[in-house]
């Protein structure tokens, strides 16, 4: 008899995200043996045969039951392929007692066979909220782990009910279809563009909470995602609940294939933009206001925002309002004076060309 179908699931879709680690380090490691001067890959070389040195893999893991499903599939799935595997718990210190929680976790870890293992304590701050503050204390944490560790990726455990929650919050913003896209399967970290995998976006929360329980896996429960005073919080207790009372079963489906489809629409949007970014700019470099209205306006306003990040507005503070307002200047232009942006940046037109910079 086989495993359980929902131990079955989260192993599978662990498995094929290290198989695609291993693909991808194969061909690293062929293209930095055969390259010569020219940089270029020789034909002839079969770069899925290529075998690196043993890659590290760690997990992210809080205790819960997402993330201790994701350690288990981890530890059964990692030594087949040849795979080292290890686990990294954040504490936050956001609850009395978070250390000791972080230690269970660290020792639970070690029971399923993950080395290295570790806990890492945090200072969560105020920018951005209490959640995006955490998050981004997490993720800072989670860089150098696997900065210090020479890991190849770093396992998340967010589940489809996530990617709802998080294209829904996207829509309450109002932020655009990059927002509405979710969280992506592979994403990057400082120097490291696919340092984190999440494997099980197409699983639900009830099969990775049902893996633990066949599995005799203990469960930490985080009060705060039943705290009304998160806005996830909410959402997931009180705003799905509704949604789908109101539009029947179905909506954390539908919501994660939105996620799905507004990625792809997003990515082909930004590498349109990316390519129309350098014929709208004149022999100095800089912008020209005929041509940037000629372009569709979702191609524009990418353009737009690239070159105010790239003249040092932070992105994560660059809204969609503040995007809308240098785009007047292109397609409302009545005179206005300049458009300040975060981060001190200043877009204003002049001569026929839009100037965005510090200032």
């Amino acid at each position: 008899m086989g495993p359980h179908p929902a131990v079955a699931a989260i192993r599978l879709a662990v498995r094929r995200v290290l198989h695609d680690i291993l693909n991808e380090a194969s061909r690293t490691v062929a293209y930095s043996r055969t390259t010569g001067a020219t940089g270029e890959l020789p034909a002839s070389v079969d770069t899925p045969h290529e075998r690196p040195p043993s890659p590290l893999v760690l997990v992210a893991c809080s205790g819960g039951a997402d993330s201790m499903a994701l350690a288990s599939a981890l530890a059964f799935e990692a030594p087949k392929l040849g795979i080292r595997a290890g686990g990294i718990t954040v504490d936050h210190g956001l609850q009395p007692g978070s250390g000791l929680r972080a230690d269970e976790v660290v020792l639970r870890l070690r029971e399923l066979g993950l080395d290295p293992v570790e806990s890492t304590s945090v200072t969560v701050g105020r920018e951005g909220g209490p959640e995006a503050a955490a998050r981004d204390a997490r993720y800072a944490a989670l860089d150098a782990a696997a900065e210090r560790h020479g890991a190849a990726a770093v396992l998340l455990g967010h589940t489809r009910d996530d990617q709802a929650e998080t294209v829904l919050l996207g829509l309450a913003r109002g932020s655009g279809i990059r927002s509405l896209s979710g969280m992506a399967a592979v994403s990057g970290g400082p120097g490291a563009a696919r340092r984190y995998r999440r494997p099980f976006l197409h699983l639900d929360r009830q099969t990775a909470r049902k893996a633990c329980m066949v599995q005799s896996l203990p469960v930490w429960d985080d009060p705060h995602n039943a705290d009304p005073a998160y806005t996830r919080s909410r959402l997931r207790h009180e705003g799905l609940p509704a949604l789908e009372k109101a539009l029947g079963k179905g909506v954390v489906e539908a919501l994660a294939r939105t996620a799905q489809l507004s990625r792809d629409d997003a990515d082909a949007l930004d590498a349109w933009a990316r390519q129309a970014e350098a014929s709208v700019r004149d022999a100095a470099g800089l912008l020209e206001c005929a041509k940037l209205y000629a372009l569709p306006p979702a191609v524009r306003r990418r353009v737009l925002r690239q070159a105010a990040i790239e003249a040092g507005a932070p992105a994560g503070s660059l809204f969609a309002r503040h995007i809308e307002e240098v785009d007047r200047l292109i397609t409302g232009w009545r005179g206005q004076g300049a458009i300040n942006l975060p981060g001190k940046v200043v877009a204003q037109r002049q001569g026929g060309r839009l100037v965005i910079r510090q200032g």
